[in-house]
């Protein structure tokens, strides 16, 4: 492992965040960084799985690099639930870990933020967040790291959504990742930190194709959201390794901190952010975070360096990251196909301009609820959620979007929603003719757009897809 030497930035002498600059300041007993090195050029990549193969966005290059170096492992002296938590190292072992690097080929189109993902391992391995947050991440030139963080991706094991086992990278193929290991979960936050780091360095500037970074942020989605949100209230504090942290549908609990499943139930609900780190945190909930996976527990007001978007009629996993796959799931209904992608997209650029110029996103309401034991969703007359982040999709409604189970559901689809399509009849009383209903959605859009709920990119299609909506004749 290699002592991190760092630019000063971040922190000033209170303690406060000052945009566009690196963190630095961590606890010296953590500021370890990782090595890295090209992977061998024998046997072929296994890339993350997702729905949306195909190639990079015109411009970009991809290469895998392993990191390796020495992490620890810690335990929770105090883990109190508003995030204030104090830890102590237990262990340390070794690792050798692989991370997946892509960015524009022209330093000119980079912007200067490196996105590191920790991937998802609920049923092998993934990046979702690399899925739902582009072309806005291509289109606006920043650099992602995708990195194997979990041990189920390296050395494979059985998947809290799987069926079965999940092979890993060094069973997939051997060749090319044989020289791969990881000593645990109970490890992955530091090693998480440490990849975070050494990304900083000078001497590894050939990771990143020689681009000079001068932020480095952190996402993660579903399991990969619970391991951040105990990240930012463990390990970023001691380590200072990211400018900000991106938490993408997190639920009540956080990760256990000795790497305990987080089916376990090791971790308590109710854990928020804790209220003193000096970068931004950003948390991005569906109706079924909220609701199913018990985030309502967790809730906390918006605050300085704090936001929260709670965002209606969407669900934990959707028709977007699943894609053409929809049907193959085997659920009784039509999956949620709600606003996810793009309002995910807008979130992120607000929070990506958050940590870079110090400008706060919008913070809406909060989804309603009718009752909050146990919490559950207010709707209208259409059955859309009432509160949170509004877009046309629950405004001007073709359909009842749901984050919720359907009830007798199999386990693989608890987290995907429904979408109840309206008949012909209702959308002629609720809007008489297309053009109607054209007119009032972009309305509604444009609203949507001025308070930064959607980007302005995202216009053109959506309006094509309002267009393509079926009316009476």
């Amino acid at each position: 492992m290699v002592v991190a030497a760092v630019a000063t930035g971040c922190a000033n002498g209170g303690g406060g965040y000052r945009a566009g600059s690196l963190a630095t300041g961590s606890d010296p007993r953590y500021g370890t960084s990782a090595s890295f090195a090209v992977a061998p050029r024998v046997g072929k990549v296994i890339e993350p799985e997702s729905a949306h193969t195909g190639p990079l966005a015109a411009g970009y290059y991809e290469q895998e690099y392993f990191a390796s170096g020495t992490a620890m492992a810690f335990r929770g002296v105090s883990e109190p639930l508003d995030g204030r938590w104090v830890v102590q190292p237990t262990t340390s072992a070794t690792y050798a870990t692989r991370i997946l690097v892509r960015r524009p080929s022209d330093p000119k189109r980079f912007n200067g933020t490196v996105v590191v993902e920790w991937m998802n391992v609920s049923s092998g391995e993934s990046s979702p967040d690399w899925d739902y947050l582009n072309p806005a991440l291509s289109d606006a030139g920043f650099a992602y790291v995708a990195v194997s963080a979990q041990a189920l991706g390296v050395q494979g094991g059985r998947s809290i959504l799987g069926s079965g086992p999940s092979r890993g990278l060094v069973q997939q193929e051997p060749s090319r990742y044989g020289s791969l290991h990881h000593p645990g979960d109970a490890y992955a936050l530091d090693m998480f930190a440490q990849i975070g780091r050494g990304l900083r360095l000078g001497q590894n500037r050939f990771v990143l194709g020689g681009l000079q970074p001068s932020r480095i942020v952190a996402v993660g989605e579903s399991q990969s959201a619970f391991y951040l949100t105990t990240f930012a209230d463990a390990l970023q504090p001691l380590t200072r390794a990211y400018d900000g942290i991106f938490i993408h549908s997190r639920g009540g609990a956080g990760a256990a901190i000795d790497g305990a499943p987080i089916t376990s139930g090791a971790a308590p609900a109710g854990q928020r952010i804790r209220p003193d780190l000096d970068v931004p945190v950003f948390m991005f909930e569906t109706e079924t975070d909220l609701v199913e996976l018990g985030y309502a527990s967790a809730r906390q007001p918006d605050s300085r360096l704090i936001r929260t978007w709670e965002v209606a009629g969407t669900s934990h996993a959707d028709t977007w990251i699943v894609g053409n796959y929809a049907r193959a799931l085997g659920c009784p209904r039509p999956i949620n196909d709600g606003p996810q992608h793009p309002v995910v997209q807008a979130a992120f650029m607000a929070f990506a301009d958050w940590v870079t110029r110090g400008t706060e996103p919008p913070s809406p309401p909060p989804l309603q609820l009718a009752s909050t034991s146990p919490p559950t969703l207010a709707v209208d007359g259409n059955g859309n959620a009432r509160g949170g982040v509004r877009t046309p999709a629950v405004d001007v409604p073709i359909a009842t979007l749901s984050g919720a189970p359907v009830p007798g559901t199999k386990a693989l689809c608890l987290l995907f929603g429904s979408t109840t399509s309206f008949a012909p009849s209702k959308l002629q009383q609720l809007y008489h003719d297309r053009s109607n209903y054209l007119t009032l959605y972009g309305r509604d859009l444009d609203r949507a757009v001025k308070a930064g709920y959607i980007l302005d990119a995202d216009r053109s299609g959506l309006l094509q897809r309002a267009a393509q909506v079926p009316f009476p004749s």
